[in-house]
């Protein structure tokens, strides 16, 4: 979290340059680290939805679920847990050392950047290639 915080400040001051977006790395990163709960397609059915608290969200829908604009600074904070969602009596796992490294900057549709890490960019880019 101490990286984070750094690459928002630096952002802030310099500027962090938009890096390129992985879409197959995110699904990748998907496979191995979201879907047991969200399922292998997103759609909120992994085989550990049925012992939680609080029921995976289908994440193929929330362009749609959102007036029609991917809610991009809410997805990259519940990710990297800046937004924490309590499920099963405790915050969604965030991959901690998982999820640091080199400070990356995405821009929402109103052009507010966001800071995070490479591997957020790519999942990030994923989702949003799977949108319905």
């Amino acid at each position: 979290m101490r990286g984070l915080l750094r690459g928002i400040l630096l952002a802030a001051i310099f500027g962090l340059p938009a890096m390129a977006q992985d879409p197959s790395e995110g699904e990748r990163v998907f496979q191995n680290r979201c879907a047991m709960c969200h399922g292998p397609d997103a759609n909120g059915a992994g085989p550990m939805a049925p012992v939680l608290l609080l029921q995976p969200v289908d994440l193929t829908h929330l362009r749609r679920d959102n007036d029609g604009e991917f809610p991009l600074q809410r997805v990259i904070w519940r990710i990297d847990g800046r937004d924490p969602l309590v499920s099963h009596g405790s915050p969604m796992p965030v991959y901690g050392d998982f999820f640091e490294g080199r400070d990356v900057s995405l821009k929402t549709s109103s052009g507010q950047p966001i800071v995070t890490s490479q591997p957020i960019v790519d999942l990030v880019a994923w989702l949003q290639s799977i949108q319905q």
